[in-house]
């Protein structure tokens, strides 16, 4: 029965992964989504080129114009491209730090700006001190950096209407090779071979914006100017099939069907941990659950809840699996695709953690059965998830080519990983502290199962220390050879250091005794705000250091801070609520505290 409702979960993730079932079909504009561009350091479809331009200018791959014209990503990037409406006075460029906007003159309650307004504001003269004060190597402020972030999306908007100069003729003979634009072929090629692509090109740019609609007419030009490009250098031209890889990556969406299949599960885990019908049996007098007659009364209600239950358990562990199977996948073919682990920007870092959290519980779950250990990581990953499916203005998913600190493969395959699944043992610690924090504030008289989930806790707090060691060596050892030094107080070293130290000092005293279950739960919510420093503070809000390639910009110190307060708020009535049913449990006689304990442990 386990193994048949195991399956069952497995089918069911399988099916949700599946729809639309239309996304295994090819697009009538496939041969233009696979046009091969060499931007930003590596060759890519063009497809992939549309997606994170439109990204990194809007943060969003969808747009809607003055007019309510509604365009997706590939529409918006080939009216750029092609240059067919006045993208200058389009609100299109995205604009969100509301400090820096109010400090140049603009409208802190808007968004999206157009290129004009962002050009009439102070913005410009804020940008050239900004580079003057970035060429003395000086340090930059929040304000700036944000500025700076600005001026690439500005940059990228003048770059990409109407340009002439997409490179997408390959190098004759060397694959690492620059391309050049179809205008530029003449520099490697003979004038009868670039002739032809220039009247295809030319022939796909009228089309496009006379007919824009006329889906099968561009892809049959785009077919053309396809094979021409091949033909000119077969050899140094990506195949199909890896064109198509990227494209098809990208369609299957594999971290959103995570997030949803972990979605489900959780609900059904919530379910049958709210609703005891579903987890425990009151069987009828003279009746054993081991009796053949309670087993195969079909008609009897405790035999018919104890296969509901059985059904619910093994559908939530396959229907879990399934989540984190289509994860795996997404990170082999991000691998496939990039040439390395998926573990070099804070996009990659937080998709890792949200799958660390979902592997490193799972593999708890299947040791203890507890049922916790996935309530508590199913949170944390979809959280995750949605972060990085829905922020790319901030967690930018562009797969780009590796800084040459980073181009150690061995060093960077071993460290980032390990360090990041400390991260995801902490968050994943952090969610159990907050199920023991419910228990304590309002079933603290459910003595067994606080026992029980403290015990579970403090094995993923062990998990997460010997990780976050086990990363700061390595990281050492790294240091020594990119670096010529093996500790030197960057700011990503000593907070990680920090973070080390305020889990590992209180486990150690667990086991002298200075704190006990409590304490550790304290530890587990208090103590991740060190990570939460390491892994956030340091890459947007510090931003200095030698670890300069997670850095990023558009965080919102405001929301982090607030979800902290309002964390330390509950850790505060928690702890007060504890220390007066401590003070209510000294007052009882003896007696009444033994009888107490065993009717919670009849309630459990």
């Amino acid at each position: 029965m386990k193994i048949i409702n195991f399956i069952i979960g497995l089918f069911l993730g399988i099916l949700i992964i599946s729809i639309p079932f239309n996304q295994f079909q090819s697009s009538t504009l496939e041969p233009l989504q696979t046009l091969a561009v060499q931007f930003d350091g590596r060759k890519k479809p063009l497809d992939t080129v549309a997606r994170e331009t439109v990204a990194q200018i809007h943060g969003k791959l969808n747009y809607q114009t003055t007019n309510k014209e509604d365009l997706d990503y590939l529409q918006i990037y080939l009216s750029l491209w092609f240059n067919n409406r006045d993208w200058n006075e389009e609100p299109f460029i995205l604009f969100s730090y509301r400090p820096l906007k109010e400090k140049v003159g603009l409208n802190p309650e808007q968004k999206y700006f157009s290129f004009v307004e962002l050009m009439e504001s102070k913005l410009g003269s804020f940008v050239l001190a900004t580079r003057e004060k970035q060429n003395n190597e000086q340090d930059l402020n929040r304000d700036e950096r944000e500025a700076l972030a600005l001026e690439e999306r500005l940059a990228l908007m003048i770059d990409t209407v109407g340009q002439n100069t997409l490179p997408l003729i390959p190098h004759p003979t060397d694959i690492k090779g620059t391309w050049v634009s179809i205008n530029r072929g003449s520099e490697y090629y003979q004038p009868n071979q670039i002739e032809p692509l220039l009247t295809t090109y030319t022939n796909l740019k009228q089309t496009y914006k006379i007919h824009p609609e006329q889906l099968s007419i561009l892809g049959e030009i785009s077919q053309k100017l396809q094979t021409q490009l091949r033909n000119l250098s077969n050899n140094i031209y990506p195949t199909s099939a890896t064109l198509k890889q990227e494209v098809n990556f990208y369609k299957l969406h594999p971290f959103r069907k995570a997030w949803i299949l972990y979605t489900f599960a959780f609900s059904l885990m919530l379910i049958i941990l709210l609703f005891p019908s579903f987890t425990e049996v009151t069987q009828k007098p003279g009746l054993s659950i081991k009796s053949p007659d309670l087993k195969n009364n079909h008609d009897n209600k405790p035999g018919f809840l104890i296969g509901l239950r059985f059904n619910l358990y093994w559908l939530i562990i396959g229907t879990f699996i399934s989540g984190l199977l289509i994860q795996t996948y997404g990170f082999w073919e991000r691998m496939q695709i990039a040439g390395r682990p998926p573990v070099t920007n804070m996009y990659e870092s937080v998709i890792w953690v949200g799958f660390g959290i979902a592997a490193i519980a799972l593999l708890f779950e299947l040791i203890y059965r507890a049922k916790y250990y996935l309530l508590a990581a199913a949170p944390l990953s979809i959280f995750c998830l949605l972060l990085a499916d829905n922020l790319p203005a901030v967690l930018d998913p562009s797969i780009k080519p590796l800084v040459p600190v980073l181009r150690d493969n061995f060093w960077l395959s071993i460290h980032v990983p390990t360090i990041t699944l400390s991260y995801a043992s902490f968050a994943l610690a952090f969610g159990l502290g907050h199920i023991l924090l419910g228990n304590y504030l309002f079933t603290p008289q459910s003595k067994p199962r606080i026992k029980s989930l403290a015990k579970w806790n403090y094995g993923v707090l062990q998990t997460g220390v010997l990780l976050l060691a086990t990363g700061i060596i390595l990281g050492g050892i790294w240091a020594h050879f990119s670096w010529g030094r093996f500790w030197g107080w960057d700011p990503k070293e000593t907070w990680a250091l920090i973070a080390l130290m305020c889990y590992i000092i209180p486990l150690h005293g667990r086991l002298i005794g200075w704190l006990k279950d409590f304490g550790l739960t304290v530890t587990s919510v208090l103590s991740f705000n060190a990570v939460l420093m390491a892994w956030y503070g340091v890459n947007f809000v510090l931003g200095t250091g030698l670890h300069s390639y997670g850095f990023s910009t558009g965080g919102s110190e405001l929301i982090v801070g607030s979800f902290v307060a309002f964390d330390l708020l509950l850790l505060l009535i928690v702890f007060l609520r504890h220390r007066s049913s401590l003070s209510a449990e000294q007052t009882l006689p003896p007696e009444e505290k033994t009888t107490t304990f065993v009717e919670t442990s009849n309630q459990i």
